[in-house]
């Protein structure tokens, strides 16, 4: 069976997935590596990096693949 898209739908590549799955646990994980390694942070200072390092890896992710990932008509 084919799967047909929608008019509109846009196209994501698995490539699309794993970049995304990989930016939502990027901070978690560089999170825990600093506290592993380095000592325990307070917890303004987590957010704040979990939050920089979710919209650097948005903008990322936007500039990377929106060409690929455009609607077709």
């Amino acid at each position: 069976m084919k799967l047909t898209r929608k008019p509109g739908e846009p196209i994501y590549l698995r490539r699309h997935l794993l970049a995304l799955a990989l930016a939502v646990g990027l901070p978690v994980v560089l999170l825990q590596l600093y506290k592993i390694y380095v000592g325990p942070m307070s917890f303004g200072a987590q957010m704040g990096f979990g939050i920089l390092v979710s919209i650097l890896a948005g903008i990322i992710l936007y500039y990377t693949y929106r060409s690929s990932a455009q609607n077709q008509p």
